[in-house]
Order: structure tokens, then sequence, then C-alpha cells
């Protein structure tokens, strides 16, 4: 198995907008070559928020994992900027009292055929 590594020091500068063309270009050919899996994945920005802000967090890694009942998902974590997992971190409560708190580990995103009670997802044709 190859491990990559990303080379860019600054981890919160990885990513870049490449435009909608392009964009619905790799999920068509994606979607093209792959037709059993899933399509796409949705992530509200509440938990996105929580992880983000975590001390020292410089962005978020998705890993590919497979759920209770089998399906696939995706486990989020915050990664640090020296590219670690965010397992755990310090704060300081009102007392002044120091804590550890643990890392934030998410799941239970939006998927085709899940439903949810207070979010309506709207989707472009090309995005399917």
């Amino acid at each position: 198995m190859m491990h990559t590594e990303i080379l860019n020091t600054n981890l919160e500068a990885v990513g870049e907008n490449i435009g909608q063309e392009l964009g619905a270009k790799m999920v068509k050919d994606f979607q093209d070559n792959n037709p059993n899996e899933t399509p796409w994945f949705f992530i509200g920005k509440n938990i996105l928020n929580q992880i983000i802000n975590q001390p020292d967090c410089a962005g978020i890694r998705f890993y590919n994992a497979i759920e209770e009942s089998g399906e696939k998902t995706l486990v989020l974590v915050g990664i640090n900027s020296d590219g670690n997992v965010i397992d755990e971190y310090r704060t300081i409560d009102s007392e002044g009292k120091l804590n550890k708190m643990v890392g934030i580990v998410a799941d239970r995103i939006g998927k085709p055929g899940t439903k949810t009670t207070e979010t309506t997802t709207t989707t472009l044709d090309w995005w399917a």
C-alpha cells in the first residue's frame, strides 16, 4: 500500500476552489466508474465548526469507514498544525482549572436515502 503525505507545510492552506465545471466532471467520472458506490455524503456545519474550533486545528481529515449497519460512511477528525489527529487537548474552565478534553471523532452524516427532521438538501442537476 502506498503512503502519501501532504508536503505543504501550511496545512491550513491545503485545498482550493476547483470550479463547477471541473467539480462536476470529477463527480460524474467517479459515479460513472463506481455506480454501486455511495454518490455523496452530507455533513452539517455544526459538527464541522466543533471540529475546527478545537485548539490548534488546521483542518479536517475524512476517513472512509463502515458503520454498524455495514454501510459506507465517513469518520471526521481534526488535524493539528503538525499534521496529527487531535486526540486530546487542554482547556481552562471559568474557575481557572485545567481540563483534558477528548478530541472530536464525528460520524452520523447524511447520504442518499437518509431522512433528517431539520434539513432540506437541494442538489443541482449535474451533482446527481
